[in-house]
């Protein structure tokens, strides 16, 4: 999969200098100074949306851990899927390891994080699907109706593939089977995360699937965050001088993510974000200097938001290592070590 980012990545940079060229990078200055400092307000504004999509893990997490908390691993989460190589899924495996530092259950924390993945590409296809209604409702023409047929068809076609990921996962014994292969290959049972027993991770999964209350609950909120991050391009927008319709710019943001989201093989969607960007807006009338000024803006907002989580993230870490142990707390953490280990002898010794 690395070397479908590094292909990915000249691509991307090749698309985004087109873009600057082709509009002229003297109007997008131009534009994006008319707006001035006030596109800063963007960077705050962000953690509302994620403030929202943190509420609705807390509440499959029973809201065992304070929503603060959650909402600065969400953040962190985000930046390093969004500025980091990672595929998509380094941001969840270090939110696991975040929110171990407050809860010891380690499979029923992986179990949150992977349900919560599954509500999420749902939220996001009906995010989009929203969007492809909203257009059809906007706009008419044919150059229009080709776009949103692509849009749809690519859509339409990357479906089955959450199906069965949620199928398998219902079926249940998924990552007992893993644990049992590894331990095939490698000669002992091997956890597929440090510390996370396969077996148990499958009965937590299983236990939170059946709660069909509490995934509507979470899938709601998450949804609502979706949709309170299209304010952020409505109130670029008139920033940078151009009116759209609150309809306008959820449609334009409901489609860029589903756009992203397709192209994840490009590292943080470099040149496909700014390029989904300015084709939308351009469907709401907006201008192209304007359109590729929202681009780079939305773009800025994502670098600086990140960057800045990212260094609170590295900082907790390196606070973290330094930190004194207790003895007492060694002590019982070799215990502890001590009694996984004899219990994992145990369950190889009943299989033999």
């Amino acid at each position: 999969m690395k070397w479908l980012q590094w292909l990915g990545l000249p691509v991307g940079i090749a698309i985004l200098i087109a873009l600057v060229v082709h509009d002229g990078a003297h109007d997008v200055v131009r534009v994006i100074g008319m707006a001035g400092p006030a596109l800063l307000w963007l960077v705050p504004f962000h953690l509302l949306p994620l403030l929202l999509d943190a509420q609705g893990w807390r509440l499959l997490l029973a809201k065992r851990l304070p929503l603060g908390f959650l909402l600065w691993i969400a953040a962190v989460r985000e930046a390093i899927n969004r500025l980091l190589p990672v595929v998509g899924v380094g941001g969840e495996l270090v939110g696991i390891r975040l929110a171990r530092w407050r809860m010891r259950e380690g499979s029923f924390v992986a179990a949150t994080v992977i349900v919560e993945v599954m509500i999420t590409i749902a939220v996001q296809y009906a995010f989009s699907a929203l969007g492809l209604v909203l257009i059809v409702a906007a706009t008419g023409d044919g150059g229009s109706l080709r776009t949103i047929t692509t849009i749809g068809l690519a859509l339409l076609l990357s479906a089955p593939l959450p199906v069965i990921a949620v199928v398998l996962l219902r079926r249940g014994g998924i990552f007992h089977a893993i644990e049992r292969w590894a331990g095939r290959m490698f000669g002992a049972a091997r956890p597929v995360v440090v510390g996370i027993d396969g077996h148990q991770l499958d009965r937590d999964l299983d236990a939170l699937m059946s709660q069909t209350g509490l995934m509507f609950r979470t899938f709601l909120w998450q949804l609502a965050g979706y949709m309170l991050g299209a304010f952020e391009t409505w109130w670029a927008l008139r920033l940078l001088g151009c009116e759209v319709s609150i309809e306008g710019a959820l449609a334009i943001e409901a489609l860029t993510q589903a756009v992203r989201h397709a192209a994840f093989m490009v590292p943080a969607g470099l040149g496909i974000q700014e390029a989904a960007v300015v084709l939308l807006a351009q469907l709401f009338g907006v201008g192209h200097e304007v359109a590729l000024s929202l681009a780079l803006v939305k773009r800025m907002r994502e670098v600086i938001f990140g960057c800045l989580a990212l260094v609170s993230w590295q900082g907790a870490e390196l606070a973290r290592t330094r930190r004194p142990v207790r003895p007492g707390a060694a002590h019982a953490q070799g215990r502890d070590a001590v009694a996984r280990d004899t219990a994992r002898s145990g369950r190889r010794e009943e299989v033999r």
